[in-house]
């Protein structure tokens, strides 16, 4: 499980190094629930299946921030709920290093600010898994949520990550890395 939290939350990180995980920077506050779990998730799942009785079946997604620091983990729950963020990186390596499963079409998440607040629902759309090198413009647009430079700060953001991951156990990153490119919708979001 603790290797599963590791894989979600490089999943839905880009970009810098600064390090804080999610237990040191949540306040123990009457808005969670007694799982730790703030309430605004399962409010927000409640109100999507009322408004969508389909997936009534479905379990309670996976929730969690972009990102590993409150700055960038906010900032991208904003280009979320604004349709500019449409997708998110992760490491194929650290998959297999895991023993966890690459990510599902059809998959939900609910993405929250840093503090764990529900922002949106997304639903993976598609999952490639593709080399460092070969990351088009395109992708790194729908990643980084702007077209600014975007392929430029997409390479320069995930190299500086994904070199302090690996500088772990003591590797480099290579042009050839695989990354696993996950393209989402943004169907529910907060109210």
């Amino acid at each position: 499980m603790k290797y599963l939290t590791l894989i979600l939350l490089l999943i839905f990180t880009n970009c810098k190094t600064e390090s804080k995980t999610k237990t040191e920077s949540k306040k123990t506050t009457e808005v969670e629930n007694e799982n730790g779990i703030d309430k605004s998730i399962s409010e927000m799942w409640g109100a999507f299946l009322e408004s969508n009785p389909e997936f009534k079946d479905e379990e309670i997604p996976e929730s969690d921030y972009f990102h590993n620091n409150r700055e960038d983990a906010d900032r991208l729950a904003e280009l979320t709920l604004k349709g500019k963020k449409k997708a998110s990186s992760g490491l194929y390596r650290l998959y297999k290093q895991y023993n966890v499963d690459l990510p599902k079409v059809g998959a939900k998440q609910i993405v929250t600010d840093f503090d764990g607040k529900a922002q949106a629902i997304i639903q993976n759309i598609s999952v490639d898994t593709i080399p460092f090198n070969e990351i088009s413009k395109d992708y790194a647009i729908l990643d980084m949520g702007t077209d600014i430079d975007a392929l430029e700060k997409w390479k320069k953001a995930h190299w500086d990550f994904f070199e302090s991951v690996l500088e772990e156990s003591g590797e480099k990153p290579t042009e050839e890395m695989l990354i696993v490119c996950v393209r989402f919708e943004t169907i529910w979001k907060k109210k």
